[in-house]
């Protein structure tokens, strides 16, 4: 089983850096939303806020000098990747890049858990992407070195919904009282799957803009529902875009639509424009866990509102949190 983070005590507006390997973050495992709770969140948050700092001061440090990330990619990846690489690069640590499998023993029949139990034999910390459902968990079973799941299949993101999180408070300064409309691809999507579930954590409304046939899983809705928040359904953004504080867009993926015409005759429903944002709240904020491909104009890149590349940014500090906490330095 996943080593679970612990309830944890009030945390101080200013947090130092040092060894701290009795921290309730030490050696955990970061597989799922499901581990974390609001205290854990705010403490989570506020060492970002020092990686920020930090960086913005000195570039990068030796928080991590003599340690070691495996980053173990089944899938492509760009951005989240990439940022694990610059995080532990940044906190004075190195990485072991593994982003094609296909040059691994991976391709001679090697099982995930063979691959983990040798890649922690040369590494303190690894970062996975993995095409099956699970597959984190799975490692965490059979790793001594924490885990930290990096998107499983059409399962779970968590990293990039603590970052996503972390963008919206930053955005807006709160998280509670606003209602958030997440539009596109939500029935595969992770990264709406993971952010879904810890908006439940606040006094949030959410609003599912699909079609019909990529809605939000009814078990994820049923698991919101559980918590008493407000969720709504439509086909069309424009009924509920005034009301938006929060505009999440994924891309509407055309490998899950059997007809290619149904999926041409969506594009146009699904694409943000400059005339889409002037519909749209004053202070609001527009986000893409990216790639995009026609979803959003990039003549909306100009908008101030359009926060998806200061979302990328902020999960350089997330991951570097993560990465410090997990390993025993904050």
């Amino acid at each position: 089983m996943p080593k679970l983070i612990p309830r944890l005590p009030s945390t101080n507006s200013h947090l130092p850096f040092g060894d701290m390997q009795n921290s309730p973050f030490y050696g955990i495992d970061i597989i799922t939303v499901k581990q974390f709770d609001r205290e854990q969140l705010t403490y989570i948050f506020e060492v970002a806020h020092e990686m920020y700092e930090m960086v913005s001061r000195v570039g990068s440090f030796d928080l991590l000098k003599g340690k070691i990330l495996a980053n173990l990619f089944y899938q492509p990846s760009t951005r989240t990747s990439s940022s694990f690489t610059s995080a532990m690069e940044r906190l004075g640590g190195s990485v072991i890049p593994i982003n094609n499998v296909s040059y691994s023993s991976v391709t001679k029949g090697e099982s995930l858990p063979d691959t983990i139990r040798t890649l922690e034999a040369f590494a303190d910390v690894i970062v996975l992407r993995h095409p099956e459902v699970g597959s984190s968990a799975l490692a965490a079973k059979y790793a001594r070195k924490p885990i930290i799941n990096a998107g499983d299949g059409v399962g779970e993101h968590p990293t990039q919904a603590l970052l996503d999180l972390f963008t919206i408070h930053e955005e807006l300064g709160r998280v509670d009282g606003i209602t958030v409309t997440m539009m596109g691809d939500l029935k595969y999507g992770r990264t709406v799957h993971s952010l879904a579930r810890l908006l439940s954590l606040y006094n949030v409304k959410l609003n599912y803009v699909a079609p019909e046939n990529l809605c939000l899983p009814d078990e994820i809705k049923a698991e919101i529902g559980t918590k008493g928040i407000p969720q709504d359904c439509f086909a069309d953004l424009t009924p509920v875009l005034p009301e938006t504080d929060v505009l999440y867009v994924t891309r509407v993926q055309k490998e899950y639509f059997e007809d290619p015409a149904q999926h041409e005759s969506l594009k146009g429903s699904y694409v943000i424009t400059t005339e889409t944002m002037r519909q749209a709240k004053s202070k609001m904020v527009l986000m893409h866990p990216f790639p995009r491909v026609w979803e959003i104009d990039m003549a909306v890149d100009a908008d101030p509102r359009a926060a998806y590349f200061r979302q990328m940014e902020y999960g350089l500090y997330i991951r570097m949190a993560l990465l410090a906490m997990v390993l025993g330095k904050a």
